[in-house]
């Protein structure tokens, strides 16, 4: 029987993602290089390498750019005292924030003017989570497991919010907010759920790949939150799953015995690793493509207006 090699879909590039980018690529174009990106503008080494080629400087602090340069904050969001320290330091701001990671800062700040506390769950370190935890400068506690909840302390638990990170699992957020609920039966949600379309969609499809694969590989960079949930997803359902950053990570052994080799990608990974990556698989199992059915996006977000034209 010959492999099959079947692709998710959707996978790869968000509509957030595509924005950030472009963004970055729009400020080149118009402005000319450098142009400074504070921290890495999507979690994807080989976006933030070529970026880097024509002309971005990626840094972790706002002191590393010139007075009056030209600063990008990335696609996970700032908090506040970023956003006031870049005025002060008298810096032309672009803001690749994706919508949905701004969305949940307004919902923060609805939140805190109610005078809710607000439960935030993430992960510890994540950009993301600084940016959001960064919307208020007190009333907010971060958990990222049930176990944290069941050790929570609060203020006021009959007035308290929560919030989560843009890219968790959906399986493994739903067990925290139902731990929340479980103990804080009065805690109040968002009206939409703050996972992104994006993640849902991408992690619905790896759950249909482990039904029908006996291997799954993701492709993304190690420090993509939502392409290690991918990975995290597919290995919860028995099967073999294995992040690579590109195709030379692939290592043959993986593939002995495989039949039916699942692919997908994190929202921040490009086509073009995908496309490497099948091509490596080909030329090591033989094995023939199958595009897999799915959910069509079709969501695009709007450029700044003053790179627009």
């Amino acid at each position: 029987m010959t492999p099959q090699i079947i692709l998710a879909n959707p996978r790869g590039f968000c509509a957030g993602v595509e924005r950030a980018i472009a963004i970055v690529l729009r400020a080149l174009e118009k402005f000319g290089p450098p142009i400074y990106v504070r921290h890495e503008v999507v979690h994807n080494t080989f976006v933030c390498d070529d970026l880097r080629a024509k002309g971005a400087v990626f840094i972790d602090e706002l002191d590393q750019a010139p007075p009056g340069g030209t600063v990008i904050f990335s696609a996970h969001g700032v908090s506040k005292a970023v956003r006031e320290e870049a005025e002060r330091r008298g810096l032309k701001v672009f803001d690749a924030t994706c919508p949905l990671v701004t969305k949940v800062h307004v919902e923060v700040g609805k939140m805190r003017r109610q005078d809710h506390e607000i439960v935030m769950i993430g992960h510890q370190g994540h950009p993301e989570v600084e940016g959001t935890m960064g919307q208020s400068d007190s009333g907010m506690v971060l958990v990222e497991t049930v176990a944290d909840v069941a050790s929570l302390e609060v203020r006021q638990p009959d007035q308290l919010a929560f919030v989560t990170q843009t890219t968790l699992s959906v399986d493994d957020a739903s067990l925290v907010i139902e731990a929340l609920r479980q103990r804080f039966p009065n805690i109040q949600g968002p009206k939409k759920d703050d996972i992104c379309y994006a993640t849902q969609n991408r992690q619905d499809a790896v759950k249909a790949l482990a039904a029908v694969c006996d291997l799954v590989i993701v492709v993304g960079s190690p420090n993509s939150s939502n392409s290690r949930r991918l990975k995290e997803v597919a290995a919860s359902r028995g099967v073999a799953a294995w992040l690579v950053d590109g195709a030379a990570e692939i290592k043959p052994e993986w593939l002995a015995g495989k039949q039916r080799i699942g692919v997908t990608a994190g929202a921040s990974a490009p086509e073009i690793l995908i496309t490497q990556v099948i091509d490596r698989l080909r030329a090591l199992t033989g094995a023939t493509v199958v595009q897999s059915t799915g959910v069509a996006e079709g969501v695009a977000f709007p450029l700044p207006k003053a790179l627009v034209g």
